[in-house]
């Protein structure tokens, strides 16, 4: 239960988190620290499991036969990740205490941390690849929530649309990927699909399958084309910044690679793919770097350029090459999260980050320009760090790649020169920053250290820069192996982690790399002076021109399409659907089947003839809005009748019960509506429509009556052997809703409640002035509330709660249920409305119908969620019986409880959207506050 427990923690910290913010920013930082520490000390005790190749696994079905379980799954590389989530994570929370103002929402920030922090968590300890689809997707809201956090500034929301959109893209296509996957495999767990490796690579439908996964991950990790967006995230907060940037959002696309590595990796297609994808990044992100004057626009290229470098490595394909991507994983999340701290306090203590600006900080900030010098070398690559052994690795497997012809020299070159630009803008973020004269015109000034506190999370991944670099195989080699292990699948291949491996070949390219960063610097002015020369890019410009040209387009379509004309609509769907389907039915021949035709008894002739001239007259008159609603009544009424005659009990009442709160729906729209339409359609389109709709009519009655009159088996055997054994209730239809189809019932509940809410924020501000009379020129009557109705609806409510009651207490057994009785408890309310006003209603009955949805949504869920506690899967429900005194023996199922939700949530939706309506004049029937009981 420790992996549920390691990835829930945090989003319930996140409901935790703002209670505490009256308290002041140490109260929350300090509860926001505890999911973390919790997290850490649950994932403890499996270390020694990890370190011998084991793996931690725990699942709990949810939806099993769509192959969705919350399984989660602890192997060393899922560690690795979550080590990095939680511990970085853990020094965030620390450093945005002192980073963020008293004034600013800090339990709202904290809250979006906590949430995007048990995304990753997901994301990384998930064993489903559906399960980890919803992380993934949570993890581009929470990121957008976040980088916009500061919703006064424009780049900020411009930067948060940006990701949003890159990365919601690139997880659909990812969800793409994932069916194929699924599909190919024949299962979604991570066991099966790394296990069935061969089987994927050698299917037809891999290469597809491989695009689609990579485009999720490339997105994610920002790599070119889709780089764009990270750079523009730096405008979130620091700490955002810090965490996205070194341990979470960006590295989500790099897990996934190492995730599906031994599925997916050792092809053609993979090596080209991934490693030229990465190449380009990689120079791309270090070119742009050298350039930027923002310091965190430096950091963010950089950034890039090292998701460049990991991800050439995964595409190597080769063993050492996946150790040294994760190892640079490790060391990069390290260095780059000190760097963001770093530059995240002088921006807090001079007010910009303005290279141009903040020179010759080495005098006012000493403590803090050292440790941003000593994560800068990292990042460059110097000896004793940690960044320097990966580094080495990195240029070793370049030399081994094993290219055809000159090619053979393309991966070394790039990687030296890729070395080059990472000294040069290192040397740059030390020199112009710490050195290179006084500051100039900075709008904090003099600048001084910052909070004591503030730097100690830097201080500690410096530390760790330090340790790692000199001390690799004691500080991160076990983790390493386990996580290296994890990736390949199987066998490690040998390599040491030492800090010099005597002089040899990717030492020298070491060597060129440094001096010749360093000579870069001293000849900065040419290269800035050659890079004038080119018109900047401005990816935000160009995004913003592609999102407004789709959106013109849309518009145009749309425009053309929907007119605003629901005749129009009505036609084009009609007339596609006869065109798609004519042409396969005839070929298929439409005709009567062997079962031949059933008698029909005068009763059933003569409904069907009442029903048919009612609908027909609905059409004919509909200008006579009054006439055509009360034949359109007699349509209703008639069809609960014949719901009632072919043996659907239950059907025929939840028509009725809906027949009736529609008209009363429709009798409340039509009293602010004229009572007569004008004739406004011309007689050809009239004919054009009747021809259209009898070619529609005749063609769903020739094929009801083929299908119906052949030989078939019914999935409704199914449900009345296995209803009682297996749902505890005789009623079929009942127990198919809350038990057999239960999700799809939570679903249209669901709905249900957000279409009612839809309606009250859409009509909450309305207000309307109704026609002072009806249709023929007679004024209303100025009795807005007969007597005779109010005698005769007040005491008809509580026979009718007892009556709804009886309703949903038999409705598993028999004919009933919480639609059908929340629809009755409904209809009664509404009446009191109509017949005594919202006042004197509203002064007896003081609920508010959103809480009642909200309550039964929640029934619902804990109905669904309960199964969990006993290893059952989602809405897995369960009967017994019991024995009461003079009640004697009977069946208590614990679908009881989602059909309390069904029952208050169809009451709360159903009174609030026709409350809404009602509200809509202050002279409405139900609205007046003039009326006062015996006047």
């Amino acid at each position: 239960m420790s992996l549920p427990l390691v990835v829930l923690l945090p989003f319930l910290g996140a409901l935790a988190a703002p209670l505490f913010a009256q308290g002041g920013r140490t109260a929350i930082a300090v509860i926001s620290c505890v999911p973390a520490i919790i997290g850490l000390a649950a994932l403890y005790p499996h270390w020694a499991t990890l370190a011998d190749g084991g793996i931690v696994q725990h699942t709990t079905e949810w939806l099993p036969a769509l192959g969705l379980s919350f399984s989660f799954r602890l192997d060393g590389l899922s560690l690795l990740f979550a080590l990095l989530i939680l511990i970085i994570g853990l020094l965030i929370i620390l450093y945005a205490r002192y980073y963020l103002k008293p004034h600013e929402n800090v339990g709202k920030f904290y809250a979006l941390l906590l949430c995007f922090k048990g995304s990753m968590l997901g994301i990384v300890l998930s064993s489903n690849l559906l399960l980890m689809m919803v992380f993934w997707e949570l993890t581009s809201l929470t990121s957008f929530l976040l980088i916009s956090f500061w919703t006064h500034k424009k780049d900020a929301r411009r930067g948060a649309r940006m990701a949003l959109a890159v990365t919601g893209g690139g997880g659909l296509a990812l969800l793409a990927g994932v069916l194929l996957i699924g599909n190919i495999v024949g299962s979604y767990g991570l066991e099966d699909v790394l296990a069935a490796g061969d089987l994927i690579k050698n299917h037809s439908m891999y290469p597809v399958a491989l695009t689609l996964v990579l485009l999720g991950a490339f997105t994610k990790s920002a790599q070119f084309p889709f780089h764009f967006w990270l750079p523009h995230a730096m405008q979130a907060p620091t700490p955002v910044s810090a965490y996205l940037h070194s341990a979470t959002m960006v590295k989500a696309g790099i897990f996934l690679m190492a995730r599906l590595y031994p599925a997916l990796a050792g092809t053609e297609q993979w090596f080209y793919m991934v490693s030229f994808t990465g190449m380009a990044t990689l120079l791309i992100g270090a070119y742009v770097a050298m350039f930027k004057h923002d310091l965190k626009g430096l950091l963010a290229h950089s950034t890039v350029s090292h998701l460049g470098l990991i991800t050439l490595l995964f595409g190597m394909g080769t063993q050492l090459a996946a150790v040294a991507a994760v190892f640079h994983v490790i060391n990069h999340a390290i260095f780059k999260a000190s760097l963001f701290m770093a530059a995240g306090i002088i921006d807090h203590e001079t007010g910009t980050r303005d290279m141009r600006r903040i020179n010759g900080l080495w005098r006012y900030m000493p403590h803090t320009a050292t440790l941003a010098m000593v994560a800068a070398a990292s990042m460059a690559g110097v000896p004793l760090l940690n960044g320097f052994l990966s580094k080495e690795m990195f240029f070793a497997e370049a030399l081994e790649l094993n290219l055809p012809g000159l090619w053979a020299y393309l991966p070394p070159l790039i990687a030296t020169l890729a070395g080059i630009f990472a000294v040069a803008y290192s040397a740059r973020f030390i020199h112009d920053v710490f050195f290179n004269g006084r500051p100039v015109n900075l709008p904090i000034f003099p600048p001084h250290e910052p909070p004591r506190y503030m730097k100690i999370p830097v201080e500690i991944l410096v530390f760790a820069c330090l340790m790692v670099g000199m001390f690799p195989a004691f500080s991160v080699g076990p983790l390493l192996y386990a996580a290296a292990s994890a990736t390949l699948g199987g066998d490690v291949p040998e390599y040491h982690l030492t800090v010099v491996h005597g002089f040899n070949l990717p030492l020298l390219m070491s060597f060129v790399a440094f001096f010749g960063g360093l000579l870069m610097y001293t000849q900065r002015q040419r290269f800035f002076d050659f890079h004038a020369r080119f018109k900047e890019i401005d990816e935000k410009a160009v995004f913003e021109a592609i999102v407004s040209r789709i959106s013109d387009t849309a518009h145009t379509v749309t425009a053309y399409i929907e007119n605003g004309s629901l005749q129009r609509y009505a036609m084009l769907l009609i007339v596609s659907v006869i065109a798609v389907a004519v042409l396969p039915l005839w070929d298929l021949g439409i005709a009567i089947g062997s079962n031949g035709l059933s008698p029909v008894d005068w009763p059933t002739l003569i409904g069907v003839a009442i029903l048919v001239v009612a609908a027909l007259g609905t059409a004919a008159v509909h200008r006579d809005r009054f006439f055509a609603l009360v034949l359109l009544s007699v349509v209703g009424l008639l069809v609960a009748l014949g719901f009632a005659r072919f043996s659907a009990p239950d059907l025929a009442m939840t028509q009725l019960s809906v027949e009736v709160v529609t008209i009363v729906l429709l009798m409340l729209a039509l009293y602010y509506m004229p009572s007569w339409t004008p004739i406004e359609t011309p007689k050809g389109r009239r004919i054009r429509d009747i021809l259209i709709a009898g070619a529609a009519g005749i063609g769903m009655t020739l094929i009801t009556l083929a299908m119906l009159t052949q030989p078939f088996t019914s999935i409704s055997e199914f449900f009345l052997e296995n209803s009682k054994p297996g749902g505890g209730g005789t009623n079929v239809v009942n127990v198919i809703l809350v038990d057999f189809r239960g999700f799809d019932t939570l679903g249209e509940i669901t709905v249900l409640g957000i279409a009612a809410l839809g309606i009250y924020a859409m009509l909450r501000h309305v207000d309307l002035t109704p026609p002072p009379g009806d249709g023929q020129g007679h004024p209303w009557t100025r009795d807005a509330y007969p007597m005779m109705l109010q005698q005769i609806a007040r005491p008809m409510l509580p026979l009718a709660l007892m009556i709804s009651a009886y309703i949903f207490l038999r409705g598993h057994n028999m004919p009933g249920g919480g639609f059908i009785a929340g629809l009755i408890t409904a209809v009664a309310l509404i009446l009191q409305y109509i017949a005594s006003g919202m006042s004197w209603t509203q002064d007896r009955i003081s609920i508010r119908y959103h809480n009642v949805i909200g309550l039964g949504l929640l029934f619902a869920l804990i109905a669904g969620a309960g199964s969990f506690a006993f290893g059952y899967p989602f809405l897995t429900s369960t009967f017994d019986y019991v024995y009461w005194p003079v009640v004697g023996k009977f069946e208590v199922a614990s679908a009881l409880v989602f059909d309390l939700g069904v029952y208050l949530t169809v009451i709360g939706a159903t009174l609030l959207a026709l409350t809404s309506v009602g509200r809509l004049s202050p002279h409405s029937a139900i609205k007046s506050t003039n009326y006062k009981e015996g006047s």
